[in-house]
């Protein structure tokens, strides 16, 4: 993060970048970069206020720190996917190991920076992360709202607490509502890189999420589709 911010070129041509990091030294030299390569920037510092301003206002990209007080940004994501928000992540982090990455990206990242960055390069990689085109999501079940910070599921005034394993099957099927999604994708979305997992367990996993959804009245249910996988219906 050595470069000095007056060599950044001006390239953003206002689109709206979310940033969700709580050192206020990397917030701060973050949200000078952005704005003076031409970009409308949003901040926040926890992830409950990520999924506050982010599903009511949606960026065009956001720069998400995965180490953050009240929840982990891999949580923060997939419950901002299963909220509707389809604009790309790039997720922050002093952890650069394999697994770590690959957990990233299972949650619904779209690109990684480990700290300490460059700031040119992470300027780069949101010029190149806008310029893709994503696909919409299918809109999630209304009402239905995953709390990372709490691990909770709500619906209306009733909620329900889960597992963190819950947490993420849930969300990893919530972001894509009304598509079958895979065993193995939720496989990868819910446990850590090369942890065993039986047909069993995620089955029974299935049925406890099934239940929690019974639990609270919620319209929403998970259908199985033999042979494939499941869908949130």
């Amino acid at each position: 993060m050595s470069e000095p911010v007056a060599t950044i070129r001006a390239s953003g041509l206002g689109a709206r970048i979310g940033v969700c990091e709580d050192d206020t030294d990397v917030l701060d030299l973050l949200t000078r970069a952005l704005r003076e390569a031409d970009y409308d920037v949003r901040t926040v510092s926890t992830g409950s206020d990520a999924l506050r301003r982010f599903v009511a206002d949606p960026p065009d990209a956001l720069v998400l720190d995965i180490g953050l007080p009240d929840a982990d940004g891999r949580d923060v994501c997939q419950a901002l996917r299963s909220a509707g928000m389809r604009a790309p992540v790039l997720f922050l982090t002093a952890r650069d190991a394999l697994p770590d990455r690959l957990s990233g990206f299972h949650a619904g990242a779209d690109d990684y920076l480990v700290k300490p960055f460059a700031v040119q390069e992470l300027l780069v990689r949101i010029a190149a992360l806008l310029r893709r085109e994503r696909r919409p999501l299918p809109a999630p079940p209304t009402g239905l709202h995953l709390d990372p910070a709490a691990h909770a599921l709500r619906w209306l005034d009733r909620h329900a607490m889960l597992t963190p394993t819950e947490f993420r099957l849930l969300s990893a099927l919530a972001a894509r509502a009304g598509e079958v999604i895979r065993r193995i994708e939720l496989v990868y979305a819910a446990w850590p890189d090369g942890a065993i997992v039986h047909d069993n367990t995620l089955d029974a996993y299935i049925s406890r999420l099934r239940a929690k959804l019974r639990e609270i009245g919620a319209p929403a249910g998970i259908e199985t589709v033999r042979g494939v996988g499941y869908v949130l219906q």
